[in-house]
């Protein structure tokens, strides 16, 4: 089963890691990776540009607003992700215990990322992915 883990963290807790040295940051998130590459669980991690960076596309009005980030709200950024492929939920979760990146501020959201197999094959559309998944080596 798929999971994703959803780094998230308050604007405080992103504040708090200007010191950190980007060097020893790197150590410490490669040594996490290379836990989940050895323990063939990891599927994809990215880390996210800063909020700042980003736009938001609001579909509130009948034209979508195009709005520069941060966020109007920025309690707990997306701050990045990773997918694993995991026995179970409760793995997940033990995989997210041992996240580096932690402390007030910090939190991982877990959630199951569902199979094509999940939605009805007999839909024009899932077939459509179905084959360009299968053309891509996705499946």
């Amino acid at each position: 089963m798929k999971y994703m883990l959803i780094m998230r963290a308050t604007d405080e807790a992103y504040a708090g890691m200007v010191n950190t040295d980007f060097d020893q940051l790197l150590d410490t998130m490669g040594k996490f990776n290379d836990e989940l590459i050895r323990a063939g669980v990891l599927l994809a991690a990215e880390g996210l540009e800063d909020a700042a960076e980003g736009v938001v596309v609001d579909y509130s009005s009948e034209t979508p607003v195009v709005t520069d980030g941060p966020y109007g709200e920025t309690k707990e950024l997306f701050g990045g992700f990773y997918i694993l492929n995991v026995a179970s939920r409760e793995e997940a979760i033990e995989w997210a215990k041992r996240m580096p990146m932690t402390g007030p501020g910090f939190k991982t959201e877990i959630r199951r990322v569902p199979t094509i197999d999940e939605f009805p094959q007999d839909n024009v559309w899932i077939q459509k992915e179905r084959a360009w998944r299968e053309a891509t080596g996705q499946l």
